[in-house]
């Protein structure tokens, strides 16, 4: 039988059959191998126990993709979340998200959530922020089901990994999106501002046929790995337009006297915030190669 693996725990995978789901352990060959099954995998497997939905994976299908932060095979697309307010929006955070996503190679939508909490009206000024550097944004609410249809019409038909920190509102999404699974909410600390966790492991969630979503333990660091400093400036994409300004081949766009994308920053052409993440993520990746 062909199925896909849902969920991972312990050594034991869930395996989506249909409408039923079965509890399986993987052969000994893939350890010989060096292989790992992976939420998201498609499998065959040999049914041990039809009236106890128990079984073997006996082969991996071939992967379309595969992530490695978190740990998730044939994700079509990334959808991050990041709450408005309550917890503030830490945009270096998210960049070093999309980032990590582009090399990968996934591509990555930003939902900006709790929309009925901008009181301030701020979240047009991100929206417009992260579509001037070519990501598409989306504002939603989970509270009061704002645009929940739109975010259900972006997942159509793919897998997508659903991931943001923690206590922005990812699993009330989830909750608003289908009624298979209901997720565990948390709450915020007041003291610090910042989500408790609430998912454990990740979870393939059907929202209908053919369309799942991935939800991943959320995060509230992310290394940049495999990654020179010479290179960062490839997955800042609003940069690219104004690199022929400048004088040298190979510019840093730090302090080099003639700067196309400098100038871009200070004439309003790239957005500051997302220059100040650059800059601070260059400094970085180059204090880890000096040490």
């Amino acid at each position: 039988m062909k199925g896909k693996i849902i969920k991972g725990i312990a050594g034991f995978y869930y395996v989506q059959c249909g409408g039923d789901v079965y509890e399986c352990k993987a052969r000994g060959i893939f350890r010989k191998d060096r292989k790992k099954p992976l939420v998201g995998d498609d499998v065959e497997m040999d049914v041990l126990s039809a009236e106890e939905r128990t079984g073997n994976i006996a082969v991996l299908l071939p992967r379309r993709s595969e992530l490695i932060r978190p740990a998730v095979a044939n994700v079509d697309q990334a959808l991050v979340i990041f709450a408005i307010v309550k917890p503030q929006p830490n945009f270096n955070l998210l960049d070093r998200f999309l980032i990590r996503m582009e090399q990968q190679r996934i591509p990555c939508i930003i939902c900006f959530n709790k929309l009925d909490m901008d009181a301030a009206g701020v979240c047009a000024e991100y929206e417009e922020i992260y579509r001037r550097a070519g990501y598409q944004t989306l504002p939603v609410s989970a509270g009061q089901r704002i645009n929940i249809d739109r975010v259900r019409e972006l997942l159509r038909g793919k897998t997508t990994t659903v991931a943001g920190p923690s206590g922005v509102g990812k699993s009330s999404l989830i909750n608003c999106l289908q009624d298979s699974v209901v997720m565990e909410t948390g709450g915020i600390s007041q003291k610090i501002e910042r989500g408790r966790h609430t998912t454990r492991h990740s979870e393939l969630i059907a929202v209908e046929p053919d369309t799942f979503i991935l939800d991943t333990p959320g995060f509230s660091s992310l290394g940049l790995f495999d990654l020179e400093k010479e290179e960062l400036a490839e997955y800042y994409r609003e940069f690219a337009p104004y690199e022929r300004d400048c004088r040298f081949g190979g510019c840093s766009h730090l302090s080099e006297p003639i700067c196309g994308v400098r100038q871009a920053v200070e004439s309003g052409g790239i957005s500051r915030m997302r220059y100040e993440n650059y800059r601070l993520l260059y400094e970085e990746l180059k204090d880890r190669k000096r040490y």
